[in-house]
This record gives structure tokens, sequence and C-alpha cells, in this order.
């Protein structure tokens, strides 16, 4: 009985480990492998070494419009999300009747907005005679066409994924709730005011948390799909085709998964490049507890 009783704790994570070398390992390793091969998914994979590759860095225009974009759209969505999810959360910190409730209907769009439902319900509050298209000739102003123009459109998907800003908003909420009372109050006794308490002694203290959600909300937003693929199918113009889609593209509608491969891993490339450099500038001012710092 107490042999068995060693590998308990492997038959419970047996499943999880089965799939993630299933499911994770495996694929991953096989990808990088891949961007090294001419493979169309019906004959076996031919190896062409460094040629997708440099089909990537000379000769896709492409893939420069689609980096750009992406770009764009990481650095637009992932400053304006957390700064709305920071501004909620500090609201909903307060001790207010039906605070709960609030909580509760600020969090719902982050759990159905990753859904192919709420993209497609997005599609149609921005149509041409849409929604937010019908407020605004309401106010006496102009039909905005928010998915035929370039600009609109990448704004459009940028709203959307801000939107989904409630699990971030509940990971700040939480790490408010942490902050030590006793501090606000011998600040609100010296006359501090309620920006430089904010300031001087909340943000230093959630830092962590700040840095914490930085990373996944950015590695997330590298990994948007849905949203375009629904509502814009990466138009007009390719003014909404994130990586994700040209990597689709190129794996299940031109069946060069080879390029896809390569194309997945330049994306690998960048998002750890932005996390590493995450990392060394987090030492500069993500405060810890204990931390002794001049």
């Amino acid at each position: 009985m107490g042999g068995d009783s060693k590998f308990l704790g492997l038959w419970y994570v047996a499943p999880y480990a089965i799939g993630l070398l299933l499911f994770t390992a495996f694929p991953f390793v096989a990808s990088f492998y891949l961007s090294f091969t001419d493979y169309d998914l019906l004959s076996s994979p031919e190896w062409v070494g460094l040629k997708n590759y440099e089909k990537l860095f000379t000769r896709d225009r492409t893939f420069d419009k689609s980096l750009n974009v992406t770009l764009t759209y990481v650095f637009l969505t992932v400053p304006l999300k957390l700064t709305f999810a920071l501004f909620i959360a500090v609201v909903l910190n307060y001790r207010l009747r039906g605070i709960n409730l609030f909580r509760t209907a600020y969090y719902v769009p982050s759990v159905l907005g990753g859904s192919i439902a709420i993209a497609v319900l997005w599609r149609y509050i921005f149509a041409n005679t849409g929604l937010v298209n019908m407020i605004i000739v309401a106010f006496g102003g102009e039909p905005v066409n928010w998915f035929g123009d370039p600009g609109n459109a990448l704004f459009t998907i940028t709203l959307l994924r801000c939107w989904q800003f409630g699990s971030a908003m509940v990971i700040f909420l939480a790490a408010l709730q942490g902050v030590d009372k006793s501090l606000y109050e011998a600040a609100s006794i010296d006359g501090a005011g309620p920006w430089r308490i904010f300031r001087h002694i909340t943000l230093p203290l959630i830092t962590p948390v700040i840095f914490f959600n930085l990373i996944m909300q950015t590695v997330q937003a590298f990994q948007e799909f849905n949203g375009p693929y629904i509502i814009t199918q990466g138009g007009p113009l390719k003014s909404t085709y994130l990586l994700p889609l040209y990597i689709y593209d190129e794996a299940f509608k031109s069946f060069d998964m080879g390029y896809a491969s390569a194309i997945a891993w330049v994306l690998f490339a960048i998002i750890m490049a932005l996390t590493l450099l995450a990392f060394w500038s987090s030492k500069k001012w993500v405060y810890y507890a204990g931390d002794k710092r001049s």
C-alpha cells in the first residue's frame, strides 16, 4: 500500500501530462522541424533548409504588412485594455451598495468575449445599419463605415479586445484589496490627496500584478484570431490581417504547412523577445515585498 501511494500523484497528473506531450510539446517540436521543409499536408515533408525564412524576410510583402498590423494592434490594445481594467478595478474597489452585482456585470464580457457568437454580434453592432451608426445618426451625425475603412476596421477590432477587460480587472481588484489600508490612513493624515495616494502608494504596491497582466495580455494579443477572422476576414486591404490569420491561410488554404510553421516561429521569437525585454525592464519599475532599492 505504501509503495502504491508513491505513484498515486503520478496517476493524478498522467492525463494532463499525456495531453501536454501529445497536443503541446509534440506539435511545438514538429512545427520547428516543418519550418525547414516544404510540406503540403498530403505528401511527405521535403527538407529545404532556410528557404522558408529567406522568403519570409526578403520577398514576402504580405508578411511585412501583417507584422506591421499585428504590432500596431498589440501596442494599441494592451495599454488601452490594462488602463481601462485598472480604472474599473479602482472604482469597484470602493464599498458601495450592490457592488458585487457590478463586479459580476463587468466580468461577463471577458467570459463571452472570445466566443464566435460575440464576434458575430460585434459585427452587427458596427455594421452600416448597426446600433452604433443608429446612435450616431440619432444625434445628427453621418454613419461611419467601420469595416470598409482600413483605419476604422483596426480600431473596431481593437475595441472588441479592450471590451474583454474582465479577467485583468479581477486580478487588479484582488491586488488592490491586498494593499495595507493603514498606508492609506497614514498618507491621509500627512495630507496626501487621492491622486498622490494612488501614484505613490497604490501603483508601486501593485506593480507585480501590473507586470503579470502586461505579459499575459501581450501574449494573448499576439495570438488574437477569432475577432479579425469572423468580423473582417483580415480586410479591408489587409488592415486587420494579423499574423495568426496569415498562418491559418498559409497552412489550411494554401496548404503550405512548412511556410506557415516558419511564420509561427517568427511570431514566437517576437513574443519571446518582448517578454524578455519586459522582464529586463521590470527590475527598474516592479517592486516586490522586501525589496531594498536605493
